[in-house]
């Protein structure tokens, strides 16, 4: 993706979530390569396959969906897991307010979700 599209995606954010996003997008490059996918209504992060979701963009925040093949309940980041119907994945969502709430929990479940965008494909 150009990023063009990027930017006209981002047209009309408000700083503070655009903010976010940027530090959101600095901690994946800190992974390794990061391709970003843009549709109507929402950013998705990929390597070979996507592994994240912005899928929302408040004035002061952003939220930000995992797909996972099992439901991680035991943790203090997700605000919601939700099967995804008609499929095995498990989205785990996760609202950000402040730079540091990307901890260091929430920064294993980007390694996790980044390394599962790596995964090769049959």
């Amino acid at each position: 993706m150009d990023n063009n599209t990027l930017s006209a995606f981002l047209q009309g954010k408000s700083p503070s979530s655009i903010e976010l996003f940027n530090h959101l997008v600095s901690c994946y490059q800190q992974l390794g390569e990061v391709k970003f996918h843009t549709t109507k209504t929402m950013i998705a992060f990929s390597s070979r396959i996507n592994f994240a979701y912005v899928i929302q963009f408040g004035k002061n925040f952003i939220d930000v969906v995992f797909p996972f093949k099992q439901p991680y309940e035991d943790n203090m980041c997700f605000r919601k897991i939700k099967l995804v119907p008609g499929s095995d994945d498990y989205n785990h969502h996760l609202r950000i307010y402040y730079k540091e709430d990307i901890n260091d929990e929430v920064l294993k479940y980007m390694s996790m979700a980044y390394k599962n965008g790596n995964v090769k494909l049959c």
